[in-house]
């Protein structure tokens, strides 16, 4: 009776020990990747603003209530070298896609024109709705006007393509699209 005993302390005992360990070096691990992949975070997020906006000399952010929901948007407002207002680029989202949210950074002219569309992240299905990111799809948004286009797939009643076989993913696109145009023209005049 009393081997039973030791051999159970012993095996609590090396299975605590393992516990300490792997979590020590998941500790360590963590702290020295936190701040590389924030860094590789941040510079996405700047390469997208610069790819959906024409060229700017000064860059505010600010947070924005969503004209859709109770959240806000990061709104990154651009303006020229004399301080005019020339578009913001807003991070988007939509928690409609076919495998959960996708992210977007959408590019609004001053006037309201969509001038590009950066895909931020997505986990759609590969060679599917993973299309989002290629130009034959995301670039039929361009230089539209929500006066003149409407943002929703064809099926919707909308202009918008859908990627074939992927109508839910197009779907989430607009839907991400629709929230950052509409909580623009909402707040246009506070810019």
């Amino acid at each position: 009776m009393a081997a039973k005993k030791d051999t159970l302390l012993n095996m609590f005992v090396a299975l605590f020990v393992i516990c300490v360990v792997s979590g020590g070096v998941l500790g360590l691990v963590y702290n020295a990747t936190k701040d590389p992949i924030a860094a590789a975070e941040k510079a996405k997020k700047t390469e997208a603003i610069k790819n959906v906006l024409p060229e700017f000399k000064e860059l505010k952010d600010i947070n924005v209530k969503s004209a859709m929901e109770d959240v806000e948007l990061p709104f990154h407002l651009a303006y020229d070298a004399n301080g005019n207002f020339i578009g913001a680029a807003v991070e988007t989202f939509t928690n409609k896609g076919f495998s959960g949210n996708i992210s977007l950074m959408v590019g609004i002219l001053a006037d309201g024109t969509v001038n590009n569309i950066s895909v931020l992240q997505h986990a759609e299905t590969p060679g599917l709705g993973s299309k989002m990111s290629e130009p034959s799809f995301k670039d039929q948004f361009n230089n539209k006007h929500a006066d003149s286009f409407n943002f929703n797939v064809k099926k919707d009643g909308g202009d918008v393509d859908a990627i074939t076989a992927a109508t839910i993913s197009s779907r989430a696109f607009c839907d991400a699209v629709n929230r950052a145009i509409s909580t623009f023209e909402n707040n246009k005049g506070g810019f």
